[in-house]
C-alpha cells in the first residue's frame, strides 16, 4: 500500500528488479554467423534411451554463464533511465549464442560426451549400464562443473 497525493493508500505493485528486452537484429544482421553444428535431440535422445539408467541436470541461465570478450562488450551496449549498459555475459537474442553456447559445453565435456553423457544446449543427460556406473558417471561431471564454475539449477 502507497499513499497518493491525496492522502489515500492505494494498492500498488512496486518495482523491485527491472526485465530487459533488447532487439538484437540489427547487430544480427551485420554479425558474420558462425556455422557450429547443434545436436538433433532426437538423435541425443537415442544414443540415451539405449542405456538403463540415466539422470538429468539442467544449466543454470545457460548462455549467462558464458564471458563477453571486452572488445566486443560494447556491441550489447543498451541505454535505459538509469544510464547506458553493456552486457559482460552473452545474452539471450544474439545470433551466434546458441551455437556459442554449445560449442563451450562441447569443450568442456569433450571427453565423456556419446561416452558418459549427452549435452543439449544447457540440458545435460548422464548415464550408465547400472545405478552404481550412473552414479560414478554423474560424480565424474559434477566435478568438471565445479572445476569449470559451470552453475547448474
Amino acid at each position: 500500500m502507497v499513499q497518493n497525493e491525496k492522502g489515500e493508500e492505494i494498492v500498488t505493485r512496486l518495482t523491485s528488479s527491472w526485465r530487459v528486452c533488447i532487439d538484437y537484429r540489427k547487430l544480427n544482421a551485420v554479425t558474420r554467423k558462425y556455422h557450429f553444428p547443434l545436436p538433433f535431440i532426437d538423435q541425443v535422445l537415442e544414443r540415451v534411451s539405449g542405456h538403463p539408467f540415466y539422470c538429468f541436470m539442467d544449466g543454470y541461465s545457460g548462455y549467462f554463464q558464458i564471458e563477453i570478450d571486452v572488445e566486443d562488450q560494447e556491441k550489447t551496449t543498451f541505454t535505459c533511465p538509469f544510464g547506458t549498459y553493456a552486457y559482460r555475459r552473452m545474452p539471450f537474442g544474439l545470433y551466434n549464442a546458441p551455437a556459442t553456447f554449445q560449442r563451450c559445453m562441447l569443450s568442456i565435456f569433450s571427453d565423456m560426451v556419446e561416452r558418459i553423457m549427452e549435452v543439449f544446449m544447457d540440458d545435460i543427460t548422464i548415464y550408465g549400464g547400472t545405478f552404481e556406473e550412473c552414479l560414478v558417471n554423474l560424480e565424474a561431471v559434477l566435478k568438471r562443473c565445479i572445476e569449470k564454475d559451470l552453475v547448474l539449477n
